[in-house]
């Protein structure tokens, strides 16, 4: 039998078609995506439900007469760059609780993500903004987004309550860096300094395929996809763009593959705490992460945001051919 991924990194720029390779490869026979790609039946985590959360979080702050607290405006790029840590902090959390199969009981969703977006800032230096806001107007936002957040949380909960055995997590962000950065990208830019931040367990775990288009191509296909009403959408919301050009004008893969020491991985270093004969200890500690680059430069996932009955033979043969050769690597 086939080993099974543990943990796979699906890395790539905003609409390079991330999404719609997840999507894919749910769709397949679980046998034959384990015998192909070595991947079992998928658990997948997304920072970007939690994006979406502080701008609608700012919308309700603005609309009563306050204040953007995550970013500078409803199409522009965070007040502090550091956020994009936030966002890991909290796929960390997700993480840890989806091992340990917890599930979380909050008499308000609202409030229990808004207490989560607050400690994950704080675990980075930053403060704790959501809960400096006039108590009457956090329920207020809190009433307002309950019913979203409740159905994140609902999805969460199911994840979380899934048995691991035989399935494959499936961890799914996009970073990058201004249009013509050079490189190393300055923190906290770049898919560096998100592994820098990811947690020790995760990065023990995991290996990364990367969804590989040109930025030029990923600015059109961002456009393409985008819907009126789809910014809650993990397949048809639309980045900004100023937002694309200063936060995904390029991307560091290209450079952590060329400099990583080791043919087919990312290098990700740091010092971490280690308990020896009952003492604890500085160490540096490095993780070589299998990578696998998926071509999709000439477009091989847009028609999986149509209905199923419409995908053709043509295009599921020539994602499976292009997977195929990425998962090589991790495999």
């Amino acid at each position: 039998m086939a080993k099974v991924l543990d943990t796979v990194l699906l890395f790539a720029l905003p609409a390079s078609g991330k999404s719609e390779v997840r999507t894919y490869l749910s769709s397949l026979p679980p046998q034959d995506c384990l015998k192909r790609f070595g991947i079992g039946p998928t658990l997948q985590l997304d920072d970007y439900p939690y994006v979406h959360f502080m701008h609608r979080i700012d919308d309700e702050l603005f609309a009563r007469g306050f204040e953007y607290v995550f970013y500078k405006g409803p199409e522009r790029p965070f007040i502090n760059e550091f956020e994009w840590g936030t966002l890991i902090e909290l796929l960390n959390d997700d993480y840890d609780d989806l091992i340990h199969n917890r599930v979380i009981t909050a008499p308000s969703a609202a409030q229990y993500y808004f207490d989560r977006i607050d400690a994950a800032r704080s675990r980075l230096g930053l403060p704790e903004t959501l809960g400096e806001i006039p108590y009457r107007v956090r329920l207020e936002i809190g009433e307002a987004m309950e019913k979203e957040c409740a159905d994140q949380l609902k999805e969460r909960n199911e994840t979380c309550a899934t048995k691991l055995k035989g399935k494959t997590i499936v961890i799914e962000m996009a970073r990058g860096g201004a249009n013509g950065a050079a490189f190393p990208l300055t923190p906290p830019r770049g898919y560096e300094y998100a592994l820098s931040k990811l947690s020790e367990t995760i990065l023990d775990r995991s290996s990364i395929l990367y969804v590989w288009v040109d930025p030029a191509e990923s600015r059109r296909k961002n456009l393409e996809r985008a819907k009126p009403d789809g910014q809650g959408s993990i397949l048809h919301h639309c980045v900004p763009m100023e937002v694309m050009l200063g936060d995904y004008g390029c991307d560091d893969i290209e450079w952590l593959l060329k400099t990583s020491g080791k043919p087919g991985t990312i290098k990700s270093e740091r010092v971490s705490v280690v308990e020896v004969k009952g003492q604890k200890k500085f160490v540096w500690k490095t993780w070589h992460l299998p990578t696998g680059r998926f071509d999709n430069r000439k477009d091989l996932t847009t028609f999986v945001r149509k209905e199923r009955a419409k995908w053709t033979k043509k295009d599921t043969d020539a994602i499976a051919k292009g997977l195929t050769e990425a998962f090589k690597t991790l495999v």
